[in-house]
């Protein structure tokens, strides 16, 4: 039960982490300073086991880029399913199980063809007493490569397989199919250093949004890059693009060189300013910050009529 409630508050803290738009070392980083302060507070509770020594494997996916950027902590490595059928274990730095602190945690960035399938799994699935992890790896692999195409044929044969014939531990498995955004499903625009520049980004928007059948979007879409726009040129630093991506939603995006973020305020009737962030908070489904090696990206979520 105590194992149960503890994964219960990692997996919270997983969702709250990840809605700041941490890159996955940063993120498990945190879990791990977490794990740490559980064991802390709980040590006088000697009915209570240690949470040290769980772990983790995080990945982030970018349909754009097609890359995934993945960091894990004490995991077995994830499994990829290429679209030709064969199967590999990428190469993704092992970084110590969490809770143990101290040490810093490395990610691996994966460039993954449309179709590719990331297999996650926990270490119930491939080690048990009698069987070294090396030959549970091996027998994944096999599985996987007799796999059908869909995420749920892959789960089925894993789960029929040899491997979970005799095993003692939970098993979790999970298959993520990747998929691509087309060129025409991407819009970009660079936003010269001039305040000027807002009006024709506003006008570029709208002639993308009729051209994609959105225009009941195109008011609150206009607002929303208006504000994000006008606070990159005054408070961010060149150079500024504008980039919105039409999937199953609608995603504004702005980019800028600075890495200071943009904090939400609640003017007051008598304040001039300060009620952007407001708008787009209003607006928007979602909206937050996502840091870059060089500056930051403010994007905000629609969804589609």
């Amino acid at each position: 039960l105590h194992a149960a409630a503890t994964m219960g508050r990692l997996r919270t803290a997983v969702h709250n982490f990840s809605a700041l738009d941490l890159p996955p070392e940063e993120l498990i980083a945190l879990l791990d300073e977490l794990v740490g302060r559980i064991d802390q507070d709980e040590t006088e509770d000697e009915g209570s086991a240690p949470v040290t020594g769980a772990t983790c494997l995080y990945a982030v996916y970018d349909p754009v880029s097609r890359r995934c950027t993945v960091a894990r902590a004490g995991h077995p490595p994830p499994a990829l399913i290429h679209p030709d059928g064969t199967v590999e274990y990428p190469d993704v730095p092992a970084g110590p199980p969490l809770g143990l602190g101290g040490l810093p945690f490395e990610t691996a960035q994966l460039e993954l063809a449309e179709g590719s399938r990331l297999v996650l799994y926990t270490d119930g699935l491939v080690e048990d007493r009698e069987r070294d992890i090396d030959v549970g790896l091996e027998m994944l692999r096999e599985a996987l490569g007799r796999a059908g195409q869909s995420p749920e044929d892959t789960c089925r044969v894993v789960l029929d397989s040899q491997l979970t014939a005799r095993s003692s531990d939970d098993i979790a498995l999970i298959v993520a199919r990747t998929r691509a955004l087309a060129p025409g499903q991407v819009a970009e625009w660079p936003v010269p250093a001039d305040p000027a520049a807002v009006g024709e980004v506003r006008a570029a928007v709208s002639r993308q949004l009729t051209e994609w059948g959105l225009d009941e979007l195109t008011f609150s879409t206009e607002l929303i890059l208006s504000e994000l726009v006008t606070n990159a040129l005054r408070y961010g630093g060149g150079p500024i693009r504008v980039r919105m991506l039409r999937d199953r939603n609608l995603i504004c995006e702005v980019f800028d060189s600075s890495s200071t973020s943009p904090r939400l305020r609640y003017a007051t009737m008598t304040d001039e300013g300060g009620r952007g962030l407001f708008l787009v908070a209003q607006l928007a489904e979602r909206w937050g910050t996502r840091y870059l090696p060089a500056g930051k990206v403010i994007w905000a979520e629609q969804p589609l009529p």
